[in-house]
């Protein structure tokens, strides 16, 4: 059965704070654990008005306190903008918190602004994208799996001083440069499906075609995330995905802020002429059932392992509600209430 799971990027909803905005992750974290989903990724973005995850590895230690039996992870850490041994300190000390939970998701990008970005490196020169591999070389030996032949710098530094298990290593992307870099590592692979983009089928080929078994896996896992939204009925899901529509546009136009009630959605795309096109914000709404059914489809036309789906909601009872119909129709194992576990 292809896995189910999440991801949350802790949005921040017109009215509201981030604290608001965690404190709806924290809740949104522990109904994904009863419920019964696999992982739950949190995401970095910074100096964004609507994106409270400025810091993955300190929101994973909080759900993961809060939480019981669901991995848990980062969708992901842009590793540009660290050092490799920042990185692999963080998710060594996850890892030794949380053993056998913690998942580190990679991304090649800045996930900010390049100004923002200059100020998180300490100046515009330091750690590059182009010199992403062999950043993620170095991460990859630090937390006990040399690539190279020296080792990289996992040979001179440890990002823990006793371990025992470590965190799963995905690489994350949107296209197929990332898909061959995970595929030459041997690396499970993330692709990020919930951006719109048009080549997830063929990225994930290429990762496929191109994979090589590694120490860490020995066939190709696949993740693809979407956009969704469940309700009762496909009328109201529409209704309630007017605000990720109108953050698809301000994204386009650089018209940047906190998620909007879909009663001012509805005002606002009207003013613009309806959803942008190329960025439809939601992807998939509908009825439980319907939602189920789509993402079953986009599981067997990618051949995808797992699918990973987000919702940005102004309410955060929207995003539960979500979760709780499309585990019911996913069949979704979930965790017997406090008073039956006796038995």
């Amino acid at each position: 059965m292809t896995r189910l799971s999440v991801l949350d990027l802790a949005t921040v909803a017109a009215g509201r704070t981030s604290a608001d905005a965690l404190a709806g992750t924290t809740r949104l974290a522990q109904l994904a654990d009863r419920l019964g989903y696999h992982r739950y990724w949190v995401a970095e973005h910074h100096n964004m008005p609507m994106v409270a995850a400025t810091s993955p590895p300190v929101l994973i230690a909080h759900l993961g306190a809060v939480t019981r039996r669901i991995r848990l992870g980062s969708g992901g850490v842009m590793l540009p903008n660290f050092p490799p041994l920042v990185v692999a300190e963080q998710f060594a000390m996850l890892e030794a918190l949380h053993p056998g939970r913690i998942d580190l998701g990679i991304g090649r990008a800045p996930g900010t602004d390049p100004a923002t970005a200059a100020a998180l490196r300490r100046g515009a020169g330091q750690l590059g994208v182009e010199d992403f591999p062999l950043h993620l070389l170095d991460l990859l030996s630090l937390l006990g799996d040399p690539r190279t032949d020296d080792g990289g710098l996992g040979a001179r530094f440890r990002a823990t001083p006793a371990a025992t298990t470590a965190p799963t290593v995905w690489l994350l992307g949107s296209s197929g440069y990332s898909a061959q870099v995970a595929a030459r590592l041997g690396l499970p692979f993330a692709f990020a499906h919930h951006f719109g983009s048009p080549h997830t089928e063929a990225a994930l080929d290429l990762y496929r075609s191109g994979f090589t078994p590694s120490r860490v896996l020995s066939e190709p896992y696949a993740i693809v995330t979407a956009s969704v939204i469940a309700a009762g009925d496909d009328e109201e899901a529409e209704w309630l995905a007017g605000p990720s529509r109108v953050m698809a546009h301000g994204l386009r136009t650089n018209r940047l802020g906190p998620v909007v009630t879909p009663e001012t959605a509805q005002r606002l795309l009207a003013d613009i002429g309806g959803p942008p096109a190329g960025l439809p914000g939601t992807q998939v709404t509908g009825t439980g059932e319907k939602v189920a059914d789509a993402l079953r489809e986009l599981a067997r036309r990618t051949a995808a392992q797992e699918v990973m789906v987000t919702s940005t909601v102004h309410d955060p009872a929207v995003a539960e509600r979500t979760l709780e119909l499309l585990a019911a129709a996913w069949g979704l194992s979930p965790e017997p209430a406090v008073e039956d576990r006796a038995g």
